[in-house]
């Protein structure tokens, strides 16, 4: 006996076929990806669900959405590795009901259902808040940069352009300088070496000529920026150095409890500042309370974002970023100066009062400026305080909403720890299926319904390790 466990002879015969759904354990999650699809309404979401009257009949969205579903659950997005699995993969056979569409198929359906798909992965966030799965009304927000389907190399700047333009330069005057030393000698070899120079040289003259065409067209953008693979991506800096990468910002807000991303976006701009407010907004939204806390980080900080928030019932939890250039020159910074709402003044280091002198608009924010010329030149402080003859003190009409927030922060000294524990996983744990680290398709609509799928992948799966495959199937058809 050869003490091994053995497997069936492949040639053993059978009576009859083996049941399909026995290969499929009752706790597997295909289960809950099939009946997660079937309980939706795909005609109240925009898939189209009545059958064409002539032609070759078409698949059915509901069985293509499984799949694709299936797909981005099991690190599997590309339409062609999807056509493979759809012909040698059990779980697949059980879910499709042994179809296997090819892969043009597969590809189209997602590229042409884009906002009917982002709704069906909306509708998994609804179920887990009529679950019950959302507890306290607090959410961290966070961005981070995704890569497109465009190199570096594809991507164009005034600043990337002005230097390809120099190294261009820079070669064509080494390759002239080389082919004047080739002229003043003779031989064969010289004259082919003379040749092969005079081609270098017209192939960078007439890079030298398309980089140029391509300036005008930079000029010409909105934000300075050209992307020849995929229009919509731009080129967004990164927390390394020299490591900015060509790509998407994908916003998501995550809910404390149960780390489940209920609400997310993809935009543009590289920079956060602008997005507080849109995010807490849909996070609201999608939690369905009437107040919500949210947390992040110092990238996020701007006096308009925080008073959009608190207008909407949102409270803000933001670190104040120090950008003050005194304190960097080690004298007193604006936070050393108090304001006496009472008096409508501040109070200096020194104990003297710098009443208010002028107001003026910048950017669209009213500015209200205090000093005191008097108190500066007598005070014996004024070193470690200005260079100027007074210290000017600028406040934004809305500040109480600034002074309120530090006040919040300084009460609540932990909340950038749990926002880092909540919300900077996801992001990694998405990055890693994606494996190529790339989004697969091009322009904002597409990558929107791309990332979509991502996290209505991340959100199953951690639904089912909180509660079991069963009772979510139990839940989804309650």
């Amino acid at each position: 006996m050869s003490r091994f466990v053995e497997g069936v002879d492949r040639r053993q015969p059978t009576l009859l076929p083996e049941c399909l759904d026995d290969y499929v354990a009752a706790e597997n999650p295909v289960r809950v990806v099939d009946v997660f699809v079937d309980e939706l309404d795909l005609g109240g979401l925009g898939f189209e669900v009545a059958p064409a009257a002539t032609g070759r009949p078409a698949y059915h969205p509901a069985m293509l959405l499984k799949l694709y579903v299936y797909g981005y659950l099991n690190k599997v997005q590309s339409s062609r590795r999807l056509e493979r699995e759809a012909r040698r993969n059990v779980e697949l056979m059980w879910l499709t009901g042994r179809l296997a569409p090819d892969h043009k198929t597969i590809a189209d359906f997602r590229k042409d259902n884009g906002p009917a798909i982002q709704a069906a992965c909306a509708q998994f966030v609804v179920l887990c808040r009529q679950i019950g799965l959302f507890g306290a009304a607090l959410v961290a927000i966070d961005g981070s940069k995704f890569k497109a389907v465009n190199t570096r190399d594809k991507n164009f700047t005034p600043y990337k352009l002005k230097k390809r333009l120099e190294q261009v330069a820079e070669h064509i005057a080494g390759y002239l300088r080389d082919l004047d030393t080739a002229d003043r000698q003779e031989g064969e070899t010289i004259e082919a070496r003379s040749d092969r120079l005079k081609e270098k040289v017209e192939r960078l003259r007439e890079q030298m000529r398309m980089l140029q065409a391509m300036d005008a067209q930079v000029a010409a953008s909105a934000d300075g920026q050209v992307s020849l693979t995929d229009p919509d991506a731009r080129s967004m800096a990164t927390s390394g150095r020299g490591s900015g990468i060509v790509g998407y910002n994908v916003q998501s807000a995550v809910e404390t409890e149960h780390h489940l991303i209920v609400a997310h976006d993809v935009v543009m701009t590289g920079s956060d500042r602008q997005q507080l407010s849109s995010m807490a907004g849909k996070a609201k939204d999608a939690l369905g309370v009437d107040a919500l806390e949210v947390l992040a980080d110092r990238g996020y900080f701007s006096g308009e974002e925080i008073l959009s928030c608190e207008a909407m019932g949102v409270t803000p939890y933001v670190p104040r970023p120090l950008t003050s250039g005194a304190k960097a020159d080690g004298r007193f910074g604006k936070q050393d100066f108090v304001y006496l709402p009472d008096q409508d003044v501040y109070r200096c280091p020194s104990g003297a009062l710098l009443p208010r002198h002028m107001t003026t608009i910048e950017k669209g924010m009213t500015l209200h400026r205090y000093w005191d010329h008097f108190s500066c030149q007598t005070c014996a402080l004024k070193p470690q305080c200005t260079p100027s003859v007074a210290r000017r003190v600028t406040r934004w009409e809305h500040e109480a909403v600034i002074d309120a927030l530090q006040k919040r922060m300084d009460l609540r000294p932990g909340a950038m720890r749990q926002r880092r524990r909540t919300v900077e996983h996801p992001f990694g744990t998405i990055k890693a299926w994606m494996g190529s680290t790339h989004f697969l398709m091009k322009r904002l609509p597409n990558v929107k319904t791309e990332i979509g799928l991502h996290i209505l992948a991340y959100n199953l799966k951690r639904v089912i390790a909180i509660m079991g495959a069963q009772p979510l199937m139990a839940a989804i058809t309650a």
